[in-house]
């Protein structure tokens, strides 16, 4: 065994061969490489030193795995996995699970930098929470509420909030369990689920509604401060405390101590975060105080009833203290003064020579449990307008307690649904927490249970022990300004003051605290640009700039002087963020989508959408103009967010909702059934067959696009094809597809045209094919395009060696696919001279020349057209074609009637095409026509000739093996030349033609002696891409030799060519002489060849018949009815 082992050191990359008992094994040393590609084959017996050995080879094989090796062919190879056994599964694209899990499981680098504060459930969710929620309304407007709605409307109104919110927190966990929420909180869940546009427009009313709610926050502050704790405080004195409308007195001392203490928390929160949550234990233990201070004194009101606080009343009349009472004397004493001595002084209204007319009584107003007004307050409702003490009675506002606004149950749900916010907390808090997944659901759920059981118990409390018209006094004027609830708290009211005031002060300084962080969250998504100045943060990672824009809009919301009306206002910025919340989770539960699987499995999307219900229900019935205006707001800035946001992969749960329902759609619809003609509208497909170049574009298929833009007037499909020619599986040619498809929604969406673009690599001498297959394939179901849309191709004088991709080749193939399949057909002459989108035709008439019955389509199109801004200036004229007088005049009226019946606005116009005799020109052009046929056909025969030789050519051989076909199609060439005339090639800007005035005015006779007049053709044809080259043929009769021959070959035209011919010339004098100063042309195409073999004559007509004419819109329907006449 030593030997060995020397022998390893020695040389390890050779083999080594062991022959022990006749036994050979052999074992390749390259133990660096994978054990699979060393081959190794072991023949080895059971000797224990042959084990020892293999032992030893591979420990060698560990230790030098991770090193690089040399190959067999002698390359430097760097293991990509190393020995994992796992060797079938090496891909240098992709790692194993197993070092991913890792990287996943272990922390990065900027992760261990930031020290997260790892909270659990109570402290970090359920605290923060119930702190949140239990704010300064259900202290100073709880009592009012159940006053005026009763115990029962009042536990409605709270089952209305509380289920709103507790579907919420339901829909809420599942979303925070359904993935890791990162910074952001709620703004991050809505923005990842719902799309940029939709998620970020959400999240900007969330941080407007925080920003809002400090205010409502800090007026109600200011109402504890100046009516309960220290009224004289007040500017103006108390005597304006009553003064409550938009423009009072006490609404501007709202402004003016609102403001001040924004500036105060303003400093606060600019210190930082860290003397915000110092605030923060000590307003809950307040919080907490208060509400215990409250069950208290309606237990101890019940056991001490004598405890109560009185009230003065005349007849049912509840009288203000300040009016009968001396100043500086406490309220404690108001049964002294509640007598006929002092109030006859002051309530002269009840009141004269010291009688009154009404009963005068001082009433305990907190009986407590035992006192009776439980019966009295459970279902009693007192609805009431301003200015009132009773329904539909009005109040005597100087000396009565009454209603300052108008009451109803949506206006009371308007002013308590902000007491029920602050669900949010702790998902916002979930970059702090432990375990967020856990946490979450169980937190929140708590929290919120926990505040409307809270909520429900303080309703059923304020109601059992205290009087209604105690309860309806909204700012304890009966009592002298005391707080009513705190009138009720045991054992001192000073409890539930601090505690409410400090309440109110916390929850602001939480508002202004996060709002400024969501939006600086905001702004760092960098989806809309003009929020980029609020990423910025100060040396203590303070969001300052978000801060001042949250103090100013903080601002503004005090400035409407009522924590009322605030509170309307924060309503709906907070519905709209939970209502969709709840529509992100009813909709992952209803599409099914693949990623939603939350761990929270406690929801369901019949729920979710109950949710959404309730806050929608909500808006509309609270303020239903709030409601409109906060849809309008959402709405524009989705819309500004969508013009001018960034797009981000963030996953798009709208986007999975619009393929779910495109496809439920689609799977409706039978597409095997025929659609009815009302139903028909033109589903365009547009092909472009075209050459990767990297820095030039064709403007005509630009134009073509904002053609097919000007016919989206029915708002049909439309799928635009670029055909590249290339390798598939080649990676430049596919980078190439991907830029021209970039280039080509580019140029789709400067053209406003909405639809689908699509990018094909084809191989060599496959354009048909590839042109026929996305035809046949194009579209989903019922929606399918049944249109083409092209343009007239460009050809040189070389057409006839251009390659089968050529322009002329792919628009034959292309046209020819389209006619057989039975599509629409739209084909653009001279496509350069048709207007973009933004250059609209001011004046001039649209010639539709209705030749043949085409089912409506042709009419529809001039419909879709003059709907358009492009055409709208222009007015159609429907032309038809009569044989003479008398039918002129029948198809007036018949054409006439049709338009009508189709409601479609158009003047009418009937010219005679008589039938005279053929011309020489027709003969003459026929026979160029046919000559121009049998060079396209010899030259494909040649072409087909060259290839097979190619095939049979033997390497180092300089001619074919077989050359029999090519001295005939020289010889024919021959002829062909020698027959057609003097040829000339000019260069010019546009390809009108030149035409003899009267081409088809004589009558000729295939006879020698009429040949011999002298008369000049001029012919012209489209040349290649990037100019015009119109190619004349000029025929002379001197330079033409009438010989038997050529007499012959005019006798034996085909007659039927000879009559297109000529139908094609008189059709192109009328179409000068009446539309020369038209616009545009709207054309019926004739039926193309069945056979491609037919196409060079066809285009030929074509040309004939569109020669001299502006623009030409070809047109050709399906044979299916498009315009009806029924409703």
């Amino acid at each position: 065994m030593d030997n060995i082992s020397d022998h390893f050191n020695e040389n390890s990359s050779e083999k080594v061969s062991l022959v022990e008992n006749s036994v050979t094994t052999e074992i390749p040393l390259q133990i660096a490489d994978h054990r699979a590609e060393a081959g190794v084959a072991l023949r080895a017996t059971q000797d224990d030193d042959f084990h020892e050995g293999v032992s030893l080879l591979l420990s060698m094989d560990d230790t030098s795995k991770d090193e690089e090796t040399s190959s067999a062919n002698g390359d430097t190879v760097k293991p990509s996995m190393g020995h994992t056994n796992l060797e079938l599964f090496e891909d240098t694209a992709a790692e194993l699970f197993s070092q991913y899990l890792k990287v996943f499981t272990q922390p990065q680098a900027l992760e261990r930098s930031v020290k997260s504060a790892n909270l659990g459930t109570l402290f970090g969710v359920y605290l923060p929470t119930v702190q949140h929620i239990l704010g300064v309304t259900m202290f100073i407007r709880l009592f009012w509420i159940v006053g005026i709605a009763g115990i029962s409307q009042a536990s409605l109104l709270l089952t209305l909030c509380c289920l709103t919110t507790f579907i919420t927190s339901i829909s809420l966990s599942a979303i925070a369990t359904n993935g890791e929420i990162k910074s952001g909180g709620a703004y991050y869940m809505l923005s990842r689920n719902l799309g940029t546009e939709f998620g970020t427009a959400i999240g900007i009313l969330f941080y407007l509604g925080n920003a809002v709610a400090a205010s409502m926050y800090l007026v109600g502050g200011v109402e504890i401060l100046l009516f309960y704790i220290y009224p004289d405080l007040t500017i103006g004195g108390r005597e304006v405390q009553s003064q409550t409308d938009m423009f009072g007195m006490m609404s501007h001392n709202f402004r003016i101590y609102a403001t001040l203490l924004l500036l105060l928390e303003f400093v606060v929160v600019a210190m930082g975060v860290r003397f915000v949550q110092l605030f923060a234990p000590i307003s809950l233990l307040c919080v907490i105080l208060s509400i215990l201070s409250c069950f208290a004194g309606g237990i101890e009101k019940s056991v001490s009833p004598e405890s109560g606080q009185r009230v003065c009343k005349i007849g049912d009349h509840l009288l203000q203290a300040q009016v009968f009472m001396p100043q500086n004397i406490s309220i404690i004493h108001i049964c002294r003064y509640c007598n006929e001595r002092y109030i006859s002084r002051s309530v002269t209204e009840y009141c004269s020579n010291g009688t009154c007319f009404l009963p005068i009584r001082c009433v305990n107003g907190y009986p407590g449990f035992t006192g009776g007004v439980l019966k009295e307050n459970l279902k009693a409702t007192h609805y009431m307008k301003a200015d009132e003490y009773k329904p539909e009675k009005a109040a005597n506002i100087r000396v009565e307690v009454y209603q300052d606004v108008k009451t109803t149950f949506f206006v009371l749900l308007a002013i308590y649904f902000p007491a029920v916010t602050g669900i949010l907390t702790g998902a916002n808090m979930s970059g702090d927490l432990k375990n967020a997944q856990k946490s979450i659901p169980s937190g929140t759920l708590g929290a919120q249970l926990t505040t409307s059981f809270i909520y429900f118990a303080l309703a059923f409390t304020f109601g059992a022990s205290i009087d209604g018209d105690v309860l309806r006094d909204k700012y304890g004027a009966s009592m002298a300004g005391s707080m009513v609830v705190a009138n009720l708290a045991w054992p001192s009211h000073w409890i539930l003051l601090i505690g409410s005031f400090t309440s109110t002060f916390g929850a602001a300084l939480q508002c202004l605290c996060s709002a400024p962080r969501l939006l600086q969250c905001i702004a760092q998504d960098e989806v809309v640009p003009e929020l980029k100045s609020f990423r910025k943060l100060t040396k203590r990672n303070e969001p300052f700039h978000g801060l001042l824009v949250t103090t100013l809009i903080a601002e503004l919301a005090i400035l409407l002087g009522a924590m009322d009306h605030i509170a309307a206002v924060v309503d709906f910025f907070f519905l709209m963020c939970y209502a969709f919340i709840n529509v992100i989770c009813a909709m992952h539960s209803i599409v099914k989508a693949p990623n939603w699987r939350p761990r929270y499995k406690y929801y369901h999307w019949s729920v979710a959408l109950l949710g959404a219900f309730l806050c929608f229900f909500i808006m509309f019935t609270t303020h239903w103009d709030y409601a409109i205006v906060s849809c309008l707001l959402c709405f524009s800035l989705y819309k500004y967010t969508e013009y001018r946001g960034a797009n981000k992969e963030w996953g798009n749960g709208m986007r999975a909702v619009s393929i779910s329902t495109a496809q439920k759609a689609l799977l409706t619809i039978d597409d095997s059934e025929a659609s009815h003609a009302k139903d028909f509208r033109p589903q365009l497909l547009l092909l472009f067959a075209l050459k990767w170049q990297d820095d030039q574009t064709d403007l005509r298929h630009k134009r073509l696009l904002h053609l097919a833009s000007q016919l989206k007037a029915s708002q049909g499909l439309c799928v635009v094809v670029a055909f590249l020619r290339g390798n598939p599986f080649d990676e430049d040619d596919q980078n190439n597809a991907n830029e021209i498809r970039r280039r080509l929604k580019g140029y789709m969406k400067e053209a406003k045209l909405r639809g689908f673009a699509k990018t094909l690599v084809y191989g060599e001498s496959q354009i048909c094919g590839s042109i026929s297959t996305v035809i046949q394939s194009t579209g989903v179901g019922a929606l399918c395009p049944n249109t083409l849309l092209l343009k007239w191709p460009k050809y040189g004088s070389n057409w006839l060696s251009e390659p089968s991709d050529s322009e002329y080749s792919t628009f034959v193939d292309k046209l020819h696919a389209g006619y057989v399949m039975k599509m629409c057909l739209l084909v653009a002459k001279d496509i350069s001279h048709f207007p973009y989108i933004n250059e609209p035709v001011k004046d001039g008439y649209v010639d539709a020349y209705w030749i043949i019955r085409d089912r409506g389509f042709l009419g529809l199109i001039a419909h879709l057209l003059l709907n358009h801004k492009v055409w709208r200036g222009c007015q159609l004229r429907v032309i038809g074609i009569a044989r003479d007088n008398e039918e002129k005049e029948e198809m007036t009226d018949r054409i006439n009637f049709y338009l009508k019946a189709m409601r479609i606005d158009a003047t009418v116009q009937v010219n005679v095409l008589s039938d005279p005799n053929i011309s020489r020109a027709d003969f003459e052009r026929t026979l160029m026509m046919e000559e121009r046929s049998q060079m396209a056909r010899e030259a494909r025969k040649f072409a087909a000739t060259e290839k097979n030789n190619e095939l049979l050519k033997e390497p180092g051989d300089k001619a074919p093996k077989n050359i029999d076909n090519i001295e005939p199609l020289k010889k024919n060439r021959f002829c062909v030349e020698k027959h057609s005339g003097d040829i000339a090639v000019d260069v010019e800007e546009n390809d009108h033609r030149k035409t003899n005035k009267d081409p088809i005015t004589s009558d000729v006779n295939l006879d020698l002696n009429v040949m011999e007049n002298r008369n000049t053709e001029t012919f012209s044809t489209d040349t290649e891409l990037g100019g015009k080259i119109v190619k004349k043929l000029r025929i002379r009769d001197e330079d033409i030799k009438y010989d038997s021959e050529r007499i012959k070959r005019l006798q034996n035209l085909d007659r039927r060519k000879v009559h297109k011919m000529h139908t094609a010339i008189r059709l192109n004098a009328l179409f000068r002489n009446t539309s020369e100063k038209s616009q545009l042309i709207l054309l019926n195409l004739p039926k193309p060849p069945e056979v491609k073999e037919g196409f060079t004559d066809y285009l030929h007509y074509l040309d004939e018949l569109t020669a001299g004419l502006p623009r030409v819109l070809f047109v050709r329907g399906a044979g299916t009815e498009t315009l009806t006449s029924t409703a």
